[in-house]
């Protein structure tokens, strides 16, 4: 079973295509800060869910889920 089901993740974004952007560019960002760990102070906002996933993209859904990601339409 997925969690979150995709159902409440779609309920979140205007289409699924606008889910499929922002959830990729979230899991880029998760990883870049896994990934900068040990370097100090970065650039890089951490997960804002605590999750059970050690997955970059199930951290990222479960994010958008909770309303912690917000869609920027300027972009």
């Amino acid at each position: 079973m997925i969690e979150p089901p995709i159902e409440t993740v779609l309920q979140r974004t205007e289409n699924r295509f606008t889910l499929v952007v922002l959830a990729a560019r979230r899991a880029r960002q998760i990883n870049a800060y896994f990934n900068n760990l040990g370097n100090g102070l970065g650039s890089h906002v951490p997960p804002q869910v605590h999750s059970l996933s050690r997955k970059p993209l199930s951290i990222a859904f479960e994010e958008i889920a909770a309303d912690k990601v917000i869609v920027d339409k300027g972009e």
